[in-house]
């Protein structure tokens, strides 16, 4: 911890990287928020495991075809938004489907990335970095979107928040009431989608889903309003990035996965405190309900 704070002044990737690790916790605190409490982790999954097919494409076509202009970011996001497109069609028409298609979305993209990848001639060391993260490497665009993906959401918020909130909690009363249902649910999975494709960078495509929830479920357990989960997910998300690139400097350690290491040591934490709590609680009303009695 000493030596990461000594030499945080001195070097500008270090800056770069705890930056972005609290611009990806406004995102996860807010979008995390909505996919724990809607129950829709399997949906983001399958739209973060799809993002491989966009990120195998473009650097297919960069390295094969020479479109150098394309990066694999934009690939990722095309397949984002398509396969976001893709589940909430199936989930809004025929429900029942959703798990399968869901399912399909995943493997296929999966499949479809792994085919390309193994196309496209060379070492392929950048979709290593996506795979398994690299906030290290972060660059200032990284940082501008992250920062432009940021206040989208916080207009987001504060524009729909009560009719986002009836969606979560009562969809059919939200729908009598005449909120659109199923353009506020595609608007969501849009902006999961390019959650998910922001967050990649900096903790990788293979614990992304961790990230987005873990803080969220968490702040679950701390607070009982949506708004209150919002804050203490982002604040959680903040000290959880921040820690684990601060743990994992000395000793050289991937810090996207010492990150997810805390998220989950913290979750495990909160879940066994809250439970002896209530066990207490329940013993103590049982212990006072026995002395009342005659």
């Amino acid at each position: 911890m000493g030596e990461f704070l000594h030499a945080l002044p001195t070097h500008a990737f270090l800056l770069h990287a705890l930056l972005a690790g609290l611009l990806a916790s406004v995102a996860c605190g807010i979008i995390g928020t909505y996919v724990v409490v809607r129950r829709i982790s399997y949906v983001a999954g399958g739209i973060a495991h799809s993002l491989l097919a966009g990120l195998g494409a473009a650097r297919y076509l960069r390295v094969v075809h020479g479109w150098t202009w394309l990066d694999p970011l934009l690939g990722a996001a095309v397949a984002a938004l398509l396969a976001a497109g893709i589940i909430a069609i199936v989930g809004l028409r025929a429900r029942q489907r959703e798990d399968t298609v869901i399912g399909a979305v995943w493997a296929v993209g999966m499949a479809v990335g792994v085919l390309f990848i193994h196309l496209t001639p060379g070492y392929n060391e950048d979709l290593l970095g996506y795979l398994f993260g690299n906030i290290l490497m972060v660059a200032k665009r990284d940082l501008w979107l992250m920062g432009g993906l940021d206040l989208v959401l916080l207009v987001f918020v504060g524009l729909l928040f009560h009719q986002l909130q009836a969606v979560c909690f009562d969809e059919e009363l939200a729908r009598v009431r005449g909120v659109a249902v199923e353009g506020l649910y595609l608007l969501l999975l849009v902006l999961t989608a390019l959650t998910v494709v922001l967050l990649v960078s900096v903790v990788g495509l293979v614990m992304v889903i961790a990230l987005l929830t873990l803080p969220a479920a968490t702040a679950g357990h701390l607070t009982r309003t949506m708004a209150g989960m919002m804050v203490v997910a982002t604040l959680l998300c903040a000290a959880l990035t921040a820690a684990g690139l601060a743990l994992s400097y000395a000793p050289n350690l991937p810090a996207g996965a010492t990150t997810i290491a805390l998220a989950g040591l913290t979750y495990f934490l909160v879940v066994g405190g809250a439970r002896l709590v209530q066990a207490r609680r329940r013993q103590v009303g049982l212990s006072r309900g026995t002395a009342s009695r005659p």
